[in-house]
């Protein structure tokens, strides 16, 4: 893949602070909502990810049912998230590109093919959860059936 002229070269050390703080490259001439965007995208999907209506049903059923037993587990994959989300950060801002780039990049063609299923089945579970997390409130807020529920989130 080639770079963009505009992006920088590598740094001159690994996940050098001075050159992954936190700072998006945005490249010269673009407009102000276009910047805006640039700005706000990484941390709108990653609001997204978390927020999702899947994760409010899953998270009331299991607190309503264990209480505080599994705030352990609130903890750890927090922090877990956090770990992965600053990994995939560092690595996009100082190679300029995204994981799946880096991945058709350095693994062979039998490595990516399975790690593409795994993302698929990964976002198909997503999806699920979030459909039946949307029904279940539709039935909730609204009285309306599971089956119409999922029609009208589909």
């Amino acid at each position: 893949m080639k770079r963009p002229s505009w992006l920088p070269s590598l740094a001159t050390a690994p996940f050098c602070p001075s050159e992954a703080s936190g700072s998006v490259i945005i490249p010269p001439g673009l407009s102000n909502a276009r910047k805006l965007a640039l700005f706000l995208g990484p941390g709108l999907m990653v609001a997204v990810g978390y927020m999702d209506p899947g994760n409010w049903a899953t998270d009331l059923e299991a607190g309503s049912r264990y209480g505080y037993g599994l705030l352990f587990v609130i903890l750890l994959s927090s922090l877990t998230g956090m770990l992965l989300q600053t990994l995939s950060m560092r690595v996009g801002l100082i190679s300029g590109l995204t994981l799946a780039e880096l991945s058709r990049d350095r693994y062979s063609k039998p490595t990516n093919f399975v790690l593409w299923i795994f993302a698929e089945i990964a976002i198909i579970a997503t999806d699920v959860a979030e459909v039946l997390g949307s029904a279940l409130a539709f039935k909730l807020l609204l009285g309306v059936s599971l089956q119409w529920g999922i029609a009208i989130t589909a």
